[in-house]
């Protein structure tokens, strides 16, 4: 006898093998049109659009389904100015002494450096935090686990969202992110996990050749 309430799958849709190849074909056209870019436009984005695309990455897989997760969506300017410049300051660090030679080599093909305009000039930015402890219920105080997976997971979920929305991002993380938690106004025990800068393309928007080389199937598969 079970000792925990179960539901009927209720929800689920099955297709023909022919519809399955179809959207699965779909998908894969939509979402490698996905480009990470560093020149956003300020054009304001309905909230409500940020909002379900929160909640469907707010549906991802996660140890015992504690969703050991929190989306801070910044829309403050004078937020975002903080968050540029401390950001700034923790990649200067990095640029001029924390990478290793061989680091920075393999940034070079993106033109990647230490100014980040775009964390001023995109209307949102949302700051993902790993929760260590909290639960299920809210005010719920036990340990969560495989955080650093689940949230990873939902980061995927989001992203696939916003970009099926019609919006562009771009995945920053500064290291280390502490000062997140200050100006979000998050707890200790929640732990910066990355910053997505989310908007519209900027007019002149470019993307580095290097980013569109994509390996090919049978390079990051097997079949066994």
């Amino acid at each position: 006898m079970s000792d925990f309430e179960t539901l009927p799958l209720n929800d689920f849709t099955e297709y023909s093998p022919e519809e399955m190849q179809i959207r699965a074909t779909a998908f894969y056209e939509e979402i490698k049109r996905r480009h990470t870019l560093r020149d956003f436009s300020d054009r304001a984005v309905p909230k409500g659009v940020i909002e379900d695309c929160i909640r469907a990455a707010g549906t991802a897989p996660s140890g015992a389904n504690h969703q050991p997760w929190h989306f801070a969506v910044i829309a403050d300017s004078a937020v975002k100015a903080k968050v540029r410049r401390a950001a700034e300051e923790e990649e200067r660090e990095f640029y001029s002494k924390r990478a290793s030679s061989e680091w920075l080599e393999a940034l070079k093909p993106l033109g990647t450096d230490d100014h980040k305009p775009y964390l001023e000039t995109a209307p949102y930015l949302i700051a993902l935090f790993g929760q260590k402890r909290g639960g299920i219920d809210s005010g719920q105080d036990v340990k969560n686990y495989y955080v650093t997976e689940s949230v990873g997971i939902a980061t995927g979920f989001l992203i696939a969202a916003l970009h099926h929305a019609g919006l562009a991002t771009l995945t920053h993380t500064p290291a280390p992110m502490n000062f997140l938690n200050e100006l979000c106004d998050r707890p200790n025990t929640e732990k910066p996990f990355l910053l997505l800068v989310v908007g519209y393309p900027g007019e002149k928007a470019v993307i580095p050749v290097h980013s569109t080389l994509k390996k090919p199937l049978d390079q990051i598969s097997t079949w066994i």
